[in-house]
């Protein structure tokens, strides 16, 4: 786990791996796009401008959805506290479908406004989103977010974390591990025990001692994630390349990343919302039935346009 990669010289910013991965996500992806945007005879400048569009509604859209779903993580201050923390994305908190979903309808307006063939541009973006969000998955593995249930398979099926990571922290809490006493220090005030963070500890030279902490080992559902999202980017790619009616690539995408992201969505430890489903489990399976209804709204536009007098 590596939430910060390095720091720049001089101004010592940190470099964050998650912020990382989804620039370069978003780079290969206006890459792909202006590709396969000049293949299909489309201005390949509209999709520069909208890889940037679609990653700030993203992040809009994914933290929205995350300050709505866990609302009382941001009702014990004043308003502007409150406020405050609701919008800084840094403390982390993303939900995916919200900024899919967010993203999705701001460049479908964004489309509509520039006069781009609609359903030949879902296409073009369906492999582009797919690997955005491969990379983004190496993002959250790399900080340690994300992570699946508890996993006594070998690797790579199942991870360890390292200690002060999100993972671990939740084992500590929930009294799953029971860290060196050296690393457990008690407030003096309210007799509670807290762990060291990472810097008291190694400034301790308990540096050794931290190194031997791990969590549980648990699904790593990171990495299947990007697994299952480059495969399926491979997929729409050359679905592409056969010359299917406009929007059936899209259609395709969303069947497939709607039925993975519920199944990987099985495997991780979320509060359940609709039965046994948790949400993003219902909005994974609304995904793939959308996706099917576009396959066959795609095949009947399609098959209109050419039966049309001339």
């Amino acid at each position: 786990m590596f939430p910060e990669l390095f720091n720049i010289p001089f101004v010592h910013y940190p470099v964050h791996s998650y912020g990382l991965m989804l620039v370069i996500g978003l780079l290969l992806a206006m890459e792909l796009a202006k590709f396969l945007a000049r293949r299909s005879g489309i201005n390949p400048d509209f999709f520069a401008t909208a890889g940037i569009l679609g990653l700030v509604s993203g992040l809009v859209g994914a933290r929205i959805a995350y300050v709505i779903q866990f609302h009382h993580e941001f009702t014990g201050g004043t308003f502007s506290q409150n406020f405050l923390s609701a919008i800084n994305i840094a403390s982390g908190g993303l939900v995916y479908y919200g900024g899919f979903i967010f993203a999705f309808v701001t460049l479908v307006a964004y489309g509509l406004w520039r006069k781009v063939p609609l359903l030949r541009g879902m296409d073009v973006i369906a492999p582009c989103l797919m690997i955005g969000l491969a990379l983004g998955r190496v993002g959250c593995f790399l900080n340690g977010c994300c992570w699946g249930e508890q996993c006594n398979l070998p690797a790579p099926i199942s991870v360890t974390f390292p200690y002060g990571s999100p993972p671990y922290v939740e084992d500590y809490q929930a009294g799953r591990i029971a860290p060196d006493f050296r690393l457990v220090e008690r407030d003096p005030v309210t007799g509670r025990e807290h762990l060291l963070s990472r810097t008291q500890a190694e400034k301790a030279g308990l540096t050794d001692v931290v190194a031997a902490e791990r969590s549980r080992p648990v699904i790593n559902t990171q990495l299947i994630s990007t697994v299952t999202a480059s495969l399926i980017a491979l997929v729409t790619y050359f679905f592409f390349t056969l010359g299917a009616a406009p929007g059936r690539g899209m259609a395709i995408m969303m069947v497939l990343e709607g039925l993975t992201r519920t199944l990987i969505e099985g495997m991780r430890v979320e509060p359940t919302e609709v039965g046994t489903l948790t949400l993003s489990m219902v909005i994974g399976l609304c995904v793939a039935a959308a996706g099917v209804v576009l396959w066959f709204v795609a095949g009947w536009m399609s098959h209109s346009r050419q039966v049309e007098p001339t």
